[in-house]
């Protein structure tokens, strides 16, 4: 793969985004032979999922999906990829769009071979993002050991700096190229698919949950960086104040959910995501009581209320129909007491557990930061597809809520609209 081939006017399609559903886009696209430009923000493709411990249906690992995935695209010329490359500015029209990106500099070229010299001689440590600040990691890091392209990161905050000048001495194959610079680039394509993904909702706005002020309320998402074998505990589930196992844990479902003051939409995912999570902690602790407080459980599909079933028969978890009112501290203990109100019964509960997470929402991508290009958007931010113009096209959770399999589904829909389009001019 080469970053300065030229594409051919009308005949090449832009997938925005390197998550599931992008990925999904550019293979469904190449493989019957048209020509894709695949843009993803991150050093890294994989996205969301490449966070995940584990995804529905089968409880498998994001490594098993991935991994085929990275290899169709490394094996199959017709995708050309661009990490760490944002879209500037989309001019024109359906089969006949110009694109300008922006590629930023990764400071490792080609000749990385993943030897973690840098990382070594690295002494700088900054907060990881794909852990969501849970842990540290050097400013000379491999996203995850998976992560595709297989190439190491210079983090901005050590260039200029001795621990620049000591990566660059400890690597033994002239990999580190401080001279990279931010460069932009045009392609001339004919569709564009828009896969550009969701954010957790951000826990701190949600003012009566706890989230930033006590350190064992902790959010779903970061849930399953703990739950990884590659997550900042290498997979151990301990709460943050002192890693100390759990005993007791509660979910508080929805979140800043299905409420006008924060995300008023369901999420779709939000529950099956924290039925799967007492999943991780009965298995590492099954004398561990689960509380969770819901408003209603949401379980598409037989397979998905059948794993509710039997959630719903293990002795050590218990289900309380109820939104969470207030969250508070011990300080003495860290334990965190969630406060709610029976909706069956009408009486009030305290439940008093040594770590709370909130199943927070699925915000799209574009909600925060409009995307460069003539779009449509619901009042939520999420792309609303128009098919009669055409040309343009939102795939998985940029148009909305979805699980892994639903945007994968979605994803492929999407790329077969974008070769209409081709076809069509």
């Amino acid at each position: 793969m080469t970053e300065d081939k030229a594409a051919p006017a009308n005949g090449s399609i832009l997938v925005v985004g390197g998550g599931i559903s992008g990925l999904t886009t550019a293979l469904e696209a190449a493989e019957v032979g048209y020509e894709v430009f695949l843009v993803e923000k991150n050093p890294y493709l994989g996205g969301r999922v490449a966070q995940l411990n584990q995804y529905f249906p089968k409880l498998c690992p994001p490594s098993c999906g991935l991994e085929i995935n990275f290899r169709r695209i490394k094996d199959n010329p017709k995708i050309t990829v661009f990490t760490q490359t944002e879209v500037e500015k989309v001019d024109g029209t359906p089969g006949s769009y110009d694109v300008t990106i922006k590629l930023n500099p990764r400071y490792i070229n080609e000749n990385c071979t993943c030897c973690g010299d840098c990382t070594e001689a690295c002494e700088t440590e900054i907060p990881s993002d794909f852990n969501f600040g849970m842990n540290k990691i050097k400013g000379a890091y491999l996203p995850f050991e998976m992560a595709f392209p297989a190439r190491y990161v210079i983090s901005p905050q050590i260039i200029g700096t001795d621990d620049a000048k000591r990566c660059k001495e400890a690597c033994k194959y002239d990999a580190i190229d401080f001279d990279m610079e931010a460069k932009t680039m045009n392609r001339k394509v004919g569709a564009i698919v828009w896969a550009t993904g969701w954010e957790p909702y951000d826990a701190t706005k949600i003012d009566n949950l706890g989230f930033g002020q006590y350190p064992n309320v902790i959010t779903n998402m970061m849930m399953e960086r703990l739950a990884s074998a590659n997550g900042p505990t290498k997979g151990k589930i301990t709460r943050p104040s002192d890693n100390k196992e759990p005993e007791s844990i509660a979910f508080v479902q929805c979140a800043g959910s299905r409420d006008e003051n924060y995300l008023p939409y369901c999420s779709y995912i939000c529950c099956m995501a924290s039925l799967k999570q007492t999943t991780y902690i009965r298995e590492q602790y099954p004398d561990a009581k689960v509380y969770i407080f819901y408003i209603d459980v949401r379980t598409p599909g037989q397979r998905y209320e059948k794993f509710y079933q039997k959630i719903k028969e293990d002795e050590n978890v218990f289900l309380i129909k109820g939104k969470v009112a207030e969250v508070s501290e011990d300080p003495e203990t860290g334990n965190i007491t969630v406060v709610a109100e029976n909706a069956v019964t009408g009486e009030k509960i305290k439940e008093t557990v040594e770590m709370a997470v909130l199943a927070t929402g699925m915000q799209p991508t574009s909600a925060t930061a409009k995307l460069p290009a003539d779009l449509k958007y619901n009042e939520d931010g999420f792309i609303i597809n128009d098919f009669e113009k055409g040309g343009m096209f939102a795939a998985g959770c940029a148009n909305k809520p979805s699980d892994v399999v639903s945007s994968n589904q979605n994803a492929t829909g999407m790329a077969l609209k974008a070769i209409q389009t081709l076809v069509r001019k």
